[in-house]
């Protein structure tokens, strides 16, 4: 069985996490200061999550389909997404594997990865906070 039980699970769960992140005082402004807008077109729940830089103030997080171009965009599971963010898997491996598949200009998706360290120190928490599990599979 998928991590996230439902499509709306799934929303809440990464919805809420990237919310607070866009919002910390360090990892918000360096964001929008990337001015990279990332696509998450994620399966089994299906769903498109985008992270952008909003209007260049405050970074915002979209779901579904949006009329604007990502500069990255990460194809992935569910399950994957959830491994990621505890990492259970790092995103050399998962490239290599083919569990992410990553478009966009390598430099940029490279640039996003020290910007992802609050989210690893926030997730596992936050996915427990929810009734997730966060042993590794």
């Amino acid at each position: 069985m998928a991590i996230f039980e439902s499509k709306e699970k799934m929303e809440t769960v990464l919805g809420e996490l990237f919310i607070k992140l866009l919002a910390d005082p360090v990892m918000g402004p360096k964001f929008v200061a990337s001015k990279i807008i990332v696509r998450f077109n994620i399966s089994d729940p299906n769903g498109t999550l985008w992270i952008t830089p909003g209007d260049g103030t405050k970074g915002e997080v979209l779901w579904g389909d949006q009329d604007i171009k990502a500069t990255v965009e990460m194809t992935l599971s569910g399950d994957t997404c959830h491994k990621f963010w505890l990492k259970h898997i790092s995103m050399p491996i998962a490239l290599a594997k083919g569990l992410i598949k990553a478009k966009g200009p390598m430099p940029k998706v490279l640039k996003l990865l020290p910007l992802l360290k609050p989210a690893y120190e926030a997730y596992p928490e936050h996915a427990k906070s929810h009734g997730l599990s966060i042993e590794k599979t």
